[in-house]
């Protein structure tokens, strides 16, 4: 089971289908915080879309294609953090995050991504972690810069988020370089 202390305040956790409601009132609660980046808010309505979310999560992980975990913090879920499609082949994974409004500012993501690139390289040597994201969402661009990923470029109109395409900027941290940055 997936588990790890970021703070005594905060910790990663596995999603387990008992936290839908919770989740869905975290979203439900941030949604137009969250909509101007993220494509999903609109499509999730009710609780149950949080629990079909969750129970994919699960599947997720039972076919080795990497975690999603609830960010809590003070006992409360205040967001999601996780792996996209992990390709192993290549020993690359893709990090995507989200944090509840009312959470900002508590530097929880930022431990947040640095414990989960520490898992990507040392539990599961993957070789490189990339983090995408809109080249206009400053606060979510500020995460890899902040952890010292290189910035490779921008893919132009990458993803398409109510009614308009944005473009995205790509980060890439290297396992040496992490290791070497002593992180």
């Amino acid at each position: 089971m997936f588990y790890c202390n970021l703070h005594e305040d905060a910790q990663l956790r596995l999603l387990e289908v008992s936290h839908a409601r919770e989740l869905f009132g975290l979203t439900d609660s941030s949604r137009e915080h969250l909509r101007k980046w993220l494509p999903w808010v609109d499509k999730n309505k009710k609780v149950e879309d949080s629990r079909k979310f969750i129970e994919q999560t699960r599947k997720q992980l039972a076919q080795n294609q990497g975690i999603q975990a609830g960010i809590w913090y003070r006992g409360n879920l205040a967001g999601v953090i996780g792996q996209h499609k992990i390709d192993w082949g290549n020993k690359i994974t893709s990090i995507g995050y989200w944090l509840g409004k009312e959470y900002e500012g508590k530097g929880l993501v930022t431990l947040a991504c640095g414990a989960l690139i520490n898992y990507s390289f040392e539990e599961l040597d993957l070789n490189r972690v990339e983090i995408l994201c809109a080249t206009e969402n400053s606060k979510s661009r500020a995460i890899p810069e902040r952890l010292g990923f290189e910035k490779e470029g921008i893919i132009r109109e990458r993803e398409w988020v109510n009614d308009r395409y944005v473009d995205h900027v790509v980060y890439g941290m290297l396992a040496g370089d992490w290791r070497a940055s002593g992180k």
